[in-house]
């Protein structure tokens, strides 16, 4: 079926800390001093990263082999590398995905270890999902804990919707620092559902999530106002986040929906518009 980018947001994550900690070592006007550590500030940045692609994985691993997915003509997430080992235990249903030493999705994150989801029957028009990670990797980062997924057929728009309550741990390369990370996550999509592809979807997204690391460093998002993705753009094109980390919350604001790089960084009132690589 279709692939949903979650992923996306966290490039503007990152973007936004570095260029706030900019704009205040550049404005002579400030009073305010704001010590951010680089690598706290990536490693959060990491955070988010790992989980929208791993929400990704089980989002789209579900969609293909139970939502109607099965035996359907479609592009998938999943190349050859993966073994996907569909069952039921009584009135469970399991979907296991197994990635081996390593594997290359076909949206290009590496992964390794397996996901396993466990569910029940439909029921009044949805499915309660639950996940865990056994020795996930992706991209390098170590993955522990789960979560679970409320998926709707159809929400009072008459669209599909998923809610994700998760609870990760995220280990990194070279430090012995971790993160934890919960939260909720709501996502409709809102446009190209049963289409046969996935380059005319676009979904609405909001929620919110914390994320607390070993070292006392701690970081939190909020969609303010909701966000807006089209798969056929490598860019978020609307909606506006709000972060807050070391004391200090700002805004990230994406624009009127135009597939476009700019977007507009907002603190304490001020507007510094930037280009998003």
């Amino acid at each position: 079926m279709k692939i949903t980018p979650f992923r996306l947001i966290v490039t503007f994550f990152a973007m936004g800390i570095f260029l706030f900690t900019s704009c205040i070592k550049d404005e002579n006007t400030t009073s305010e001093e704001v010590n951010f550590s680089s690598d706290n500030s990536m490693r959060a940045a990491k955070t988010d990263n790992v989980s929208e692609g791993t929400l990704n994985i089980i989002q789209q691993a579900f969609v293909e082999n139970e939502t109607g997915g099965r035996g359907i003509t479609q592009t998938s997430l999943f190349p050859n590398c993966t073994t996907i080992t569909v069952g039921t235990q009584g009135n469970v249903f399991t979907i296991l995905l197994d990635f081996g030493a390593s594997c290359t999705l076909n949206n290009g994150n590496v992964v390794s270890g397996s996901i396993l989801l466990e569910y029940g029957p439909l029921v009044s028009g949805t499915y309660t999902v639950n996940y865990t990670f056994q020795n996930f990797v992706i991209n390098g980062n170590g993955v522990s804990g789960g979560g679970s997924i409320l998926y709707e057929i159809a929400n009072q728009n008459d669209n599909p919707q998923s809610t994700v309550t998760e609870s990760i741990t995220v280990s990194f390369p070279n430090t012995t620092v971790t993160g934890t990370r919960n939260g909720t996550r709501i996502s409709e999509w809102v446009e190209g559902v049963g289409s046969g592809t996935w380059f005319d979807n676009v979904y609405h997204i909001t929620g919110n999530w914390q994320t607390e690391f070993t070292n006392g460093f701690e970081r939190s998002g909020l969609v303010t106002e909701t966000l807006v993705y089209k798969t056929a753009c490598p860019y978020v094109v609307a909606g506006r986040l709000e972060v807050s980390q070391d004391g200090v919350t700002a805004a990230i604001d994406f624009g009127n929906g135009d597939c476009d790089n700019q977007a507009v960084f907002i603190y304490n009132g001020n507007e510094y518009p930037f280009t998003m690589n």
